[in-house]
Order: C-alpha cells, then sequence, then structure tokens
C-alpha cells in the first residue's frame, strides 16, 4: 500500500506531502490544477520513464519519494540484495541534466531495478488503456496475462526460434546450379591467390620496418661510424673508453687519500664497463648489417603484392588470412551443401513437430483461459449496469508459415455486441466511449485480482461515463478497494463521494509563481467540492443538498456491502 508521498519541484507542484489511506482514495480538481501530474510523479518514482522536462522552471532537479508498507515484494528484494523491512521507501532524484538517481531505503539502484520493483507494487491505468483495447494486438497480451500462459509461451518460443534459425540456414544453402557453379569459381580463385602469396601474420609490419631501415641505411651507418670514433677514437687520437680508463686508473692510484676516491673510482669502473659494452654492441651491429639495393627491390616487390591482395580482401595480412579461412569453409559447404540441406531439413521437421505440439498446448490453456475471461469479464460488465454486453475472444489461427509465428499459433481479438440480438463485431467498430471505460474497467478488474500487486490507479479512466453508469462505476470501484488500496483521479461527483479518502487539488498563485497546493478534505470540504463537481463553480444550497446526499447514499453503499 502507497502511503505516503513526497513531491518536490515536479511541474507546478514546488512542494508536497499526500499521506494515503488504504480503501477508495480519490482526488479531484479543476483541469489543469495538477491532479494527473501527482500520477506522473508516482509514474516517475516507480521507475517508468520521465524526462527533465518535469523539473519545475528554475529548479536544478526534481524529487519524488514513496513509502510503501503492508505487503511487500520480499522475494524481489532478497533476489536483488535488499533487506526487507516493514516500510519501502522509494526515492528518484531527476537532475537537469537528465541524470537521474535512485533509492529503495537509502540504497542506490537502477532506473530499471527500480522499474521491475515499481510493477510488483503498484499498477497505474490510464485514459490510453483504453486505446490498447481497440488495438487488436494487444488483445493476446490481456488474454496471456489473465491466463498465466508465461511459462508455456516462453517453451514455445524458445522451439519456434531453433525452427527459424533451421529455415535460415536452409535458405541461405539454397541456390540454383548457375548461381552456385559461379560462387564456387569465385572461391577457388581468391583462394589460389591468397594462398600462393604464402602470408605469415604480422609479415606487412616487418617488411615495412625493414624497408625503412634500408632506405636510412646511408645514415645510420654514418651515425653508427660516428659513436664507434667517439667510443673507440682512431689512429691519431683516443675515444671515450681509453680516456674513461686512463681517469679510472688515476683515481685508483690515490684512494687510499680518502674514502670518497674509492667511492669516485667505482664510478669510473661502472662508467668504462658501460661505454666499452656500447662499443661492442655497435661494432656487432655494423658487423651485422647487410644491405645491398637487390634486398630492396625484393622487398619493395613483396609489398607491392600484399599491397594489391589489401585491395581485395583487407587493409591487413591478418584480415586476408581471416578471408582466406571464411572462403574455404564457404566453399566446402557449399560444395557439401545438398547432404547438409538434407540433414537440416530432418532437423527442420523435429523442430517444427516440437514447435506445432508447444503451440498447440499454448492455444489450449489460451482458450480454457479465454472461457473464464468472458464469464468473468461479462459478471463485471453486469455489475456496470451492461447486463445486455455480450463479450468473446474470438480465435483464428496465425497467418505466419505453417500457421506459427513467434507469439504462437493464434490471432486474438475481443468482440462484443453492445444490444440484444445485434451481432459480435470487433470492440473497436462497436463500442463507445462510456462503454470503453467499463469494458476497460472490468478487464483491469478481473486481471488485478490474482496478480499480487497491493495498489491501483486509476486516471480518469471514466471519460464518457454519467448518471447511472457513473455510479455503477463509482460502486465497483469501491467494491475492489475491499480487497486492494484504489487511488483514482475523476471529475464525477458519484465516483468521488463513493470515497473513503478524498483530496482536493488546486492550483494557485504567489510571488508570480504558479503552484498546486494537495488538500485532504473532512467532510464538509467534501459537500463543497463534490458540489462544485455536480454544478461548477457557482455553489449553491441546493447543489450542496445534492452533494450531501451523494455521501449519505456512499455510505448506505458501504454498509449495505460489509
Amino acid at each position: 500500500m502507497l502511503s505516503l508521498l513526497h513531491i518536490e519541484n515536479i511541474a507546478i507542484i514546488e512542494s508536497a506531502d499526500i499521506t494515503f489511506d488504504g480503501g477508495f482514495n480519490v482526488l479531484t480538481g479543476e483541469t489543469g490544477a495538477g491532479k494527473s501530474i501527482v500520477i506522473d510523479a508516482i509514474g516517475a518514482v516507480l521507475g517508468e520513464r520521465t524526462s527533465r522536462e518535469l523539473i519545475r522552471t528554475g529548479a536544478k532537479s526534481a524529487v519524488v519519494n514513496a513509502v510503501f508498507s503492508g505487503s511487500l515484494p520480499q522475494k524481489w528484494l532478497e533476489d536483488n540484495g535488499f533487506p526487507v523491512e516493514e516500510e519501502l521507501m522509494l526515492q528518484r532524484e531527476i537532475q537537469g541534466d537528465g541524470r537521474n538517481v535512485c533509492r529503495v531505503n537509502g540504497r542506490p539502484l537502477t532506473v530499471a531495478q527500480l522499474r521491475e520493483l515499481g510493477r510488483q507494487l503498484l499498477n497505474i491505468h490510464g485514459q490510453h488503456d483504453g486505446q490498447q483495447l481497440l488495438d487488436p494486438d494487444c488483445h493476446l497480451d490481456y488474454l496471456d496475462s489473465f491466463g498465466k500462459t508465461g511459462k508455456l509461451l516462453e517453451e514455445y518460443q524458445a522451439a519456434y526460434r531453433s525452427m527459424a534459425d533451421l529455415r535460415r540456414r536452409i535458405a541461405g544453402l539454397e541456390m540454383d546450379e548457375a548461381e552456385r557453379s559461379r560462387r564456387v569459381d569465385t572461391l577457388e580463385y581468391q583462394i589460389k591467390e591468397l594462398e600462393r602469396a604464402e602470408l605469415r601474420p604480422g609479415e606487412d609490419e616487418e617488411l615495412d620496418a625493414r624497408k625503412q631501415l634500408l632506405r636510412s641505411s646511408g645514415k645510420l651507418m654514418e651515425a653508427i661510424q660516428e659513436a664507434q670514433f667517439a667510443l673507440s677514437g682512431g689512429e691519431d687520437s683516443q675515444g671515450a673508453c681509453d680516456l674513461i680508463s686512463e681517469a679510472e686508473g688515476a683515481i685508483r692510484s690515490v684512494t687510499r687519500l680518502g674514502p670518497q676516491l674509492d667511492e669516485l673510482a667505482e664510478k669510473l669502473t661502472t662508467l668504462r664497463c658501460a661505454a666499452d659494452d656500447a662499443s661492442e654492441v655497435l661494432r656487432d651491429f655494423a658487423d651485422a648489417f647487410d644491405f645491398s639495393p637487390e634486398e630492396l627491390d625484393q622487398l619493395e616487390g613483396r609489398l607491392d603484392v600484399i599491397y594489391r591482395l589489401k585491395k581485395k580482401y583487407g587493409p591487413t595480412v591478418a584480415d586476408m588470412l581471416d578471408y582466406l579461412e571464411r572462403s574455404k569453409a564457404e566453399l566446402e559447404q557449399i560444395q557439401d551443401a545438398d547432404d547438409t540441406i538434407q540433414r537440416l531439413e530432418k532437423e527442420l521437421e523435429k523442430a517444427k513437430k516440437e514447435s506445432q505440439k508447444r503451440g498447440e498446448a499454448l492455444s489450449e490453456a489460451r482458450k480454457k483461459a479465454a472461457d473464464d475471461l468472458q464469464k468473468r469479464v461479462q459478471q463485471e460488465l453486469r455489475q456496470l449496469d451492461m447486463p445486455k454486453v455480450q463479450f468473446v475472444t474470438d480465435f483464428s489461427p496465425s497467418s505466419g508459415q505453417d500457421g506459427m509465428d513467434d507469439t504462437g499459433m493464434d490471432q486474438v481479438q475481443f468482440l462484443m455486441s453492445a444490444n440484444l440480438g445485434e451481432a459480435l463485431k470487433p470492440i473497436q467498430k462497436v463500442a463507445s466511449g462510456g462503454e470503453l471505460a467499463r469494458i476497460m474497467l472490468a478487464l483491469k478488474n478481473v486481471l488485478a485480482e490474482d496478480d499480487g500487486v497491493g495498489s491501483l490507479i486509476f486516471d480518469e479512466v471514466d471519460t464518457g461515463v454519467s448518471g447511472r453508469a457513473a455510479q455503477k462505476v463509482a460502486e465497483k470501484m469501491a467494491d475492489v478497494a475491499r480487497r486492494k488500496q484504489v487511488l483514482c483521479v475523476t471529475h464525477l461527483p458519484q465516483i468521488a463521494a463513493m470515497a473513503d479518502t478524498h483530496f482536493s487539488v488546486e492550483k494557485g498563485e504567489r510571488k508570480g509563481r504558479t503552484f498546486t497546493n494537495v488538500e485532504r478534505l473532512d467532510k464538509k470540504g467534501r459537500v463543497e467540492e463534490l458540489a462544485r463537481l455536480i454544478g461548477g463553480a457557482a455553489v449553491t444550497e441546493v447543489l450542496r443538498q445534492s452533494a450531501g446526499e451523494l455521501l449519505e447514499q456512499a455510505e448506505a453503499y458501504h454498509k449495505k456491502e460489509k
């Protein structure tokens, strides 16, 4: 149960704290006062999609906190590493840069996790649900939700995906003889060309490095000779190695005169050894370096071959070798295609039988659920003053290949007959606005009975309903509220009068800014608000009397049902 809602800087709501009770809670107010903003705030804290446009003008961020108590989704909390406590506080902060900070009982979680948790705490039913009822593509989802066919659907879809994958593989292997022959010729030519090149992984990088070295051979040898002369000297001069050695000998001869001289001698020894090593390395490099114009010509010829192959088969030698392996595999597959197709077709036949088996089990469960759904919805509709309406779930075969698609073997749509003697027709073609509202309420009530969610929100789902039908809708919502907490945004006095707790949402101005105030009404306040709903802005004593009578009728209904 949603027990407390705190809203801060959401649209025109600067700050609001709303304490909800169990049972039937109603929010009323003028159009544009901010009732739907309260619902948007609840949706936000439940992880539903939102945006920074929701932040009140001038504020850096918006915050919504919601406290839930009573029956809580313990398994989800345990599975996701959150402690199970008596109350659950959800928080979502929407920041100006678009980032979201979400917490549950002070611990962070992702928006996706918040959405998962939120859907186990509260369901929001809005005006757009009526549009879903008009869309036959949504009817199968309603039926599966009611029939709890999720596991059967998953088993069918796994079999269907396996069958569809086999079909794709077979289609990829099937080609006419001329096309196959052309493709074989192309692959054989490419394979021979690449194999003839005898490419080695990394060969292009090695050759490039060697080419740069050979092209700079004159400059390189000049630098090596200069360095050797500096270290080893020549016929008429000493090099650094000899000079360092002389310095070392001179200091060694006087080391007895002080410990600092002994340390200096060691440094000179180290320096001499390093110079000797460097001289040896230079000599070895010069001896090993072998350059000839013929080698450079051969190397550039090889690089030219690799360059031409790169234009065809890939930017690196590694890519070309990979292309070679894939070409060999494709050639082998084409050459063995007939055998492979025969094997895959046998597998496909088995997969098709498995899909049909799973699909038939799913269809059977759906048809059983449809019978129950029809009875339950018609029972609800009778209570909503629609005793003559017929509501039927119509099945037809799937238009997919072999009568199957990824949803199963069924196409489903809801049919209805609004008046006695009228033929059943698709619901989107015959239902009026008021009828749609009541059918949706009936359907939602049936679906909500066993979903384990403790709170329901109805956001102006009574559009198009009035008079006697409005009273029946009010009574139905009151009945639902005996099992679950119900929050309802409405403009109908009959529904507002039936509430256990009534909130008024008003818009005003303060210091040049628009703000929304949410007030919990006492009995006197309820009479005034109901009178406004009945008659408009000019509230008269007659309207107050009518409002009082509505409240008395609602109280009598509550007592009768206890």
